[in-house]
């Protein structure tokens, strides 16, 4: 595993990825980006439900991202890891603005959206739909399975704690193995799990890093993993 451009070069049964600063995830090989839990809608869910205003623009915020990501890594193929939307009725009340975005972005590229807990994915708008993916050697859904190798998921929006000098900041993360990636998440206004919670703690090697997203990425020892060892 090496640093690159701001990203962090890994392998995955055999296979060359790069995580990306933004919580993408790259491979290179079969030019294919690979992003989970945007979470389209999510500011309009929670008004909806009584809960904070949020100002509206989650949505746009992600999808400019992505649109960068894309610009920048040339994709010709994309994969939502699942919870593309933050539930069935966002899915369905996308403005006309951010559907006719989408489709904007999908043009020219095989565009599959994984089925996630949130939402089935979003039927109304193009691309292929499936409940899991596989390419071999490597294997997307969206929530890890014990026991899987080569796999890619997302679901639990890991976030890793560390010190710094001005006190400790927390920052969404890829936690990596000799068996799987689990996905940071990638859209805005998502919340996330700590990497010491003992689900992620149960589904990683001892030999786990998290792989800190922001400005650029930074590969760390998985917290949680590491105090398990005395376990």
């Amino acid at each position: 595993m090496s640093s690159k451009n701001n990203s962090y070069e890994l392998t995955l049964s055999g296979i060359t990825l790069e995580a990306m600063p933004s919580g993408a995830l790259y491979w290179p090989e079969q030019k294919l980006l690979c992003v989970s839990d945007l979470h389209f809608g999510k500011s309009e869910r929670i008004a909806r439900l009584g809960g904070a205003m949020l100002p509206p623009y989650d949505t746009r915020d992600t999808l400019a991202r992505l649109e960068k990501d894309l610009a920048r890594t040339r994709a010709k193929s994309v994969i939502c890891l699942g919870d593309s939307f933050d539930d069935s009725i966002a899915a369905r009340g996308i403005s006309e603005e951010e559907f006719t975005w989408i489709t904007r972005l999908q043009a020219g590229r095989r565009w599959v959206w994984i089925e996630g807990n949130h939402d089935p994915g979003p039927l109304a708008i193009g691309g292929t739909h499936l409940g899991e993916l596989p390419l071999p050697p490597i294997l997307f859904r969206h929530i890890a399975q014990i026991g899987a190798a080569g796999e890619i998921s997302g679901h639990y929006h890991p976030k890793a704690r560390v010190k710094t000098k001005g006190g400790t900041i927390s920052r969404p993360c890829f936690l990596v193995d000799s068996d799987r990636i689990v996905m940071p998440a990638y859209g805005s206004y998502t919340g996330g799990l700590s990497c010491e919670d003992p689900v992620i703690v149960g589904l990683m090697r001892p030999e786990a890093l998290a792989i800190l997203t922001g400005t650029s990425c930074t590969a760390i020892p998985m917290p949680g993993r590491r105090q398990s060892l005395h376990d």
